[in-house]
């Protein structure tokens, strides 16, 4: 990038009659840039702006003696939707689409290192393997050209761009840009930690990818939204790349490019069914006239319990989201691309406390025209975050069928089972090796596994099964076990005679 100087001087004022604070970053001085940092040029005006309005902000995001419950047509059900059918010509919907994955993230919380998008998730198929196989299917099945884009961070983008030489025979287009790279703040002084550009050593912690709201200024920014423009397409499909049920849904992009272009719907978020699981995700609120999405972060203590309750707030946010490219084109020349500001306290390796500004891609709901919330089935959200999620995918619950997974028919319940596997399966070598293979469970309501454990081959679950090995004892589940409204605990080892 060149030599970095950065010097911020931060001017205090008082103003005794309104008794505020007004903080200011006054002068930000850059020398030696390259013309190959004019992305880095972006990134420090966006972090400069996020900042400013970090410093300017008094008080809760929102009011909650405001919020209402959004209107029965703003939240449309999903069957309703697929009622309607789906066009003869497919085709020239899907020719209209773009699907685009966050692919930001590192696979550290599993025991990984690299992207978290190259984690063998299912007959050593990687959640990016399993994305292209389903828009690849989608282009053969309907002779389509419909491109995958990677929004990539610099944590994720050179490894990302290694394996996509891979593909280069399949039939998807793909594309990939990257996230910002902003500089993380020291809690107290509120001045960067990074004091250049570099990201080797310990500098290499004061920086960071500003969560998916970056989406739209990284895109348009990255001049491939204007691209796509010109190629004809209108309409963007985001979700998470491990979200595994966040596959194209024909019937809800009908819906969208079917609509009299005075009333065209530009951003709808798919939400489903709350249950004790979801307590904590975002729902969809009705505020100050506008459809707005209510994270936890923003909810005050007092209702932080009101929030949670599923009797109150039925809903949450998957985050697969549809959104109109001219609208993102539209409100990123206009600057009125407002999101709630999301403060997410560091604390570094060598203990130092920072805080990170970030924002949610779902939080600009309220600034596009028409927008929706279609309440779809639970299948649609299907997230890999634990390597509890990781056995539930690789078991018997799921048939794959050209990158998708569905439910097994065999599985008389629609739900999936609960299952929580304790720290020895954290990372996902552990767990590997405590599996000679993946148990059936077509049958299970609910697993808990604590402790040394490890299962042999062909071992079914069923109903409730609760294995709990205390510490310095070990439980070894024989091959061929059934195991069936069970408790095991205490000490079983199987050794070779």
């Amino acid at each position: 990038y060149g030599a970095f100087e950065a010097h911020c001087l931060m001017c205090v004022t008082i103003h005794e009659t309104e008794t505020e604070i007004a903080i200011q970053m006054s002068t930000i001085l850059y020398h030696g840039f390259s013309n190959s940092s004019f992305i880095f040029k972006k990134d420090f005006e966006g972090f400069k702006n996020l900042f400013h309005r970090f410093l300017q902000v008094k008080g809760p995001s929102v009011e909650w003696i405001k919020i209402q419950r959004p209107p029965e047509d703003s939240i449309q059900p999903y069957d309703k939707i697929a009622a309607r059918g789906l066009p003869d010509n497919v085709a020239n919907s899907l020719n209209k689409l773009v699907v685009v994955k966050l692919n930001g993230g590192l696979g550290t919380s599993m025991g990984c290192k690299g992207p978290k998008s190259l984690i063998s998730v299912r007959n050593e198929n990687t959640f990016l393997d399993l994305t292209v196989q389903q828009i690849e299917h989608l282009n053969k099945t309907y002779n389509t050209d419909v491109p995958l884009v990677l929004m990539n961070s610099f944590n994720t983008d050179e490894d990302t761009k290694k394996i996509l030489q891979k593909y280069t025979h399949h039939r998807v287009k793909i594309h990939t840009f990257n996230q910002s790279r902003y500089p993380r703040v020291n809690k107290e002084s509120l001045l960067p930690v990074s004091t250049n550009l570099s990201m080797n050593g310990q500098n290499a912690e004061g920086w960071y990818p500003p969560g998916h709201g970056d989406i739209y200024a990284s895109f348009y920014n990255s001049g491939l939204l204007d691209q796509l423009i010109e190629q004809g397409k209108e309409y963007i499909f985001v979700s998470n790349i491990d979200n595994l049920g966040a596959t194209v849904d024909l019937h809800i992009l009908h819906h969208l490019v079917s609509q009299p272009n005075g009333k065209r719907c530009e951003f709808v978020m798919e939400v489903t069914d709350k249950t004790r699981a979801d307590v904590k995700g975002g729902t969809l609120i009705q505020y100050e006239g506008k459809l707005r999405l209510l994270e936890i972060a923003q909810v005050p203590k007092t209702h932080v319990d009101e929030f949670k309750s599923v009797s109150k707030f039925k809903i949450f946010n998957t985050n697969n989201l549809w959104i109109s490219l001219p609208a993102i084109k539209r409100l990123q020349e206009q600057n009125a691309m407002d999101m709630e500001i999301i403060v997410n306290p560091k604390t570094l390796d060598g203990g130092q406390n920072v805080i990170q500004l970030e924002t949610a891609v779902g939080a600009a709901i309220k600034c596009f025209d028409n927008a929706l919330g279609i309440n779809v089935p639970r299948s649609r959200f299907l997230p890999v975050k634990t390597t509890s999620d990781l056995l539930l995918v690789m078991s018997n619950l799921y048939s794959l069928e050209a990158g998708s997974l569905t439910m097994s028919p065999k599985r008389e319940f629609p739900t999936t089972p609960h299952v929580k596997l304790g720290s020895s399966f954290t990372k996902v070598q552990e767990y590997l090796i405590r599996f000679e293979s993946i148990p059936d469970m077509l049958e299970l309501d609910h697993l808990t596994v604590s402790g040394d454990v490890t299962f042999g081959k062909n071992v079914s679950l069923k109903g409730t099964v609760i294995i709990i090995a205390n510490h310095g004892d070990r439980i070894d589940i024989p091959a061929g076990s059934m195991l069936e409204n069970k408790i095991v605990s205490g000490n079983l080892r199987i050794l070779d005679h």
